[in-house]
């Protein structure tokens, strides 16, 4: 329930810091302590089911059942002795936010009404049935088919989360999918794209390069930027409270345009925020090493060390939960809104994306050697020929309703793909077009006239890091910018990983025919990459933010897809269905549900954002406004009556017409927007309806804003009822 504007001020200027635990350990002696992982697993369970559990992590081998038996067992012995006394199988369904059913580890004995413990493998660890009926399927079933399963993912390690109150839950992460057996959540598409990239990587790597690899790993490492605000100006936003962002609020004389906030000294009570959460992550093996303030007031951003792909995205959704309930105890509230405010940044997931090899070699990372130079820009320019080639789809993959708010203005990303690699490898990979000749010294070393041997070994110091790209080389990985805050990294990281394992597939095949017809390897694998060179229309080394790019890349016929239904479209066009068929992530009745599910959550949330803003317009601000103008009709009507000169009281007079002005404006305006959503509404195809709710009743929100803005500037500021953004800035 919303609180008064002044009473939550007075609670957030008086909150003391609170007390954070810190640990006696060193955080190496506690890491991953409330995490089942490979230590906890050698010391429990046999060595026969311990192979069996580490072949279905590396090669995804099916875990028998007394294997699985055991380590139900071995799993509810150390989860009771961290004090768990119940078990969930945690999934990501479509929802956008993580769910789990908690069950007791004990069930009644009908016979004897005796309490038993209860948790086997193939019964309780492997597979569970919840109820899939209120999840969103897309219509991929009938609502009367509710039975869904989640099933154990065993490369994820199963964690424990300490609830408040002292009791904790063990916690096993699951993929989610229908009775008949199309995927529901995120992670399962995910680990499919995962298992070709490196299907594909390996083969790459194996026949051209080194025999040695059996495997290729996609890793991950996402900076999570979000905003920090007391509980109780929180609570006194019901915009806050019900669609995560604020749908009015004039700009504060000082916001950032200091600059003075960016690694800025972290406020206190915040700092102890961050340190308490770190604590408990690192309890739960998630990396987070790095904090600081970001450029907005209130904003910051925690960024972890990288780490094999799913578990990384498990990680981020798990912290993004965590985040949430230590803020509590700190009597504060995280935003992941991807614009909560007006005129000041808003938060991305900058997704830091790679791929390593078994053996240890980061395949993106450029060297000294020229051989190894080859090996790097075989798969460098491969990754940036399938983003030439899939840009609409990596737009669409970053498409949410918050996301749109943020795309395009002046901090983010614009809705533009592009690919920034920095001026050296922009001059290394001009060269190796131009200079396809090629010499073969001892040792098979490959030498380029102004080529690869000439690439600096440092590239990593010679690489700028682009803030305006959305697509970034930075070194030794690439940094998929234009993902937004509250976003699962596993949709996007899904479609990144399916473009490039497919284009490495057809890069592999295009090589092998000329070494089929007698070419030798060094040559058809330099010929096969000259041949991808067709990507220079993706490339941009200058500024995203400006207007010249936009004229740019329409020049270049890049798409600029800037509403969220217009790019969720793209996924249904017949060459993007028959690519995530191919490769066997999506079938095209499960991508025709997701595309469902997300054109519905986008109406929604108009929705939601609309019905908020027209009860506060009328029910808050132009009530309001009408009491403080009713005081100044007064003050002119005592005015004339002692007889003052009317030149006196004309700006009163002004200010009383502008109040009726802005006012009349928005009531008109709120019957509009709500005729408009009715209207909407009755539209049945999902694309028309979510389009409809993006131009016809979202185009409402500026104008009323405009107004309202306009009126917080005139009414008395003790009149004024909701908490403003210079108070939830900058209150800490």
């Amino acid at each position: 329930m919303a609180i008064s504007r002044f009473k939550a001020l007075d609670l957030a200027q008086n909150r003391p810091i609170a007390h954070v635990k810190i640990p006696d350990q060193k955080i190496s002696e506690y890491y991953g302590c409330n995490t089942f992982n490979d230590d906890v697993m050698k010391s429990l369970l046999s060595p026969e089911a311990y192979k069996k559990i580490s072949d279905a992590i590396l090669s995804g081998s099916k875990i028998d059942r007394d294997a699985s038996d055991e380590v139900a067992a071995a799993m509810k012995s150390w989860a009771v002795s961290k004090g768990a006394t119940h078990y969930t199988h945690w999934f990501q369904p479509l929802t956008g936010s993580t769910a789990e059913k908690h069950d007791a580890f004990f069930d009644i004995d009908y016979k004897t009404g005796k309490a038993i413990e209860k948790f086997k493998g193939s019964a309780f660890l492997v597979q569970q049935e919840p109820d899939a009926s209120s999840f969103p399927s897309g219509g991929i079933r009938s609502t009367f088919e509710a039975r869904g399963y989640t099933a154990w993912d065993p490369s994820s390690p199963a964690f424990i989360m300490e609830n408040l109150g002292g009791t904790a839950t063990l916690c096993i992460p699951s993929v989610f999918v229908s009775y008949t057996s199309e995927a529901l959540d995120y992670k399962t598409p995910l680990l499919k794209a995962i298992a070709q990239v490196d299907k594909a990587a390996t083969a790459v790597m194996k026949d051209y390069f080194d025999r040695d690899v059996k495997r290729v790993i996609a890793t991950l490492g996402p900076e999570q930027e979000y905003f920090v605000i007391d509980e109780a100006l929180f609570n006194a936003r019901p915009d806050l409270m019900m669609a995560g962002r604020t749908v009015f609020g004039h700009a504060p004389a000082k916001g950032q345009q200091l600059e003075d906030h960016y690694f800025g000294s972290i406020p206190p009570r915040v700092n102890a925020f961050m340190v308490d959460f770190e604590i408990e992550a690192q309890k739960l093996g998630i990396p987070a090493r790095t904090r600081h303030n970001e450029v907005a007031p209130a904003q910051f951003e925690v960024a972890p060390t990288f780490e094999e792909l799913n578990l990384a995205c498990d990680h981020n959704q798990l912290l993004i939960d965590l985040m949430g309930k230590v803020a509590a105890k700190h009597k504060l509230k995280v935003l992941f809104h991807e614009k909560p405010f007006a005129g000041i940044n808003g938060s991305g997931k900058h997704n830091n994306w790679s791929l390593g090899t078994d053996t240890g070699i980061n395949l993106l990372g450029p060297s000294s050697k020229p051989k190894e130079n080859l090996r790097f820009l075989t798969f460098f320019v491969n990754v940036v020929k399938a983003v030439a080639d899939n840009a609409d789809l990596l737009r669409a993959s970053i498409a949410t309703p918050g996301n749109e708010h943020r795309l395009g203005a002046n901090e983010a990303p614009p809705a533009i793909m592009s690919v920034f690699v920095g001026n050296t490898m922009n001059r290394v990979l001009t060269e190796f077009e131009k200079n396809k000749e090629i010499t073969l010294e001892k040792g098979d070393n490959v030498y380029m006239k102004l080529g690869v041997n000439k690439i600096p070994p440092l590239i990593l110091d010679n690489t700028d890091r682009n803030r305006t790209s959305p697509f970034a080389f930075t070194g030794n990985k690439f940094e998929f910018r234009a993902v937004g805050s509250s976003a699962n990294c596993a949709h996007p990281m899904t479609v990144l990983n399916t473009m490039v394992a497919n284009q490495l597939f057809t890069f592999k095949e295009d090589v092998d025919k000329l070494i089929a017809g007698g070419q030798k390897k060094e040559l058809a694998i330099t010929e096969g990459i000259t041949g991808l060179y067709l990507i220079s229309k993706i490339i941009f080394e200058g500024n995203n933010y400006s207007e010249e790019w936009v004229k740019e890349a329409a020049k270049r016929k890049l798409s600029n897809i800037k509403d969220t239904p217009s790019a969720l479209a793209i996924f249904l066009k017949k060459e993007n269905v028959a690519l995530f068929e191919k490769l066997g992530i999506f079938n095209e009745k499960e991508l025709h549900a997701r595309v469902e599910i997300e054109w519905e959550n986008y109406v929604k949330k108009v929705q939601i954002e609309s019905r908020v803003l027209g009860d506060l317009a009328i029910n808050h601000i132009v009530s309001t406004a009408l009491k403080y103008q009713t005081r100044l009709v007064d003050n002119v009507r005592g005015q004339k009556e002692i007889k003052i000169p009317a030149t006196l009281y004309k700006p009163t007079m002004d200010t009383i017409k502008k109040i009726s002005e802005y006012t009349g404006k928005i009531q008109t305006l709120v019957e509009q927007m709500t005729e408009a959503r009715k209207k909407a509404n009755t539209i049945e195809d999902s694309h028309k309806r979510a389009l409809a709710y993006n131009q016809k009743v979202k185009s409402f929100f500026d104008p009323i804003r405009y107004c309202i803005d306009k009126l917080e500037l005139i009414v008395d500021d003790d009149e004024w009822p909701m908490p403003k953004y210079r108070e939830i800035l900058m209150i800490r």
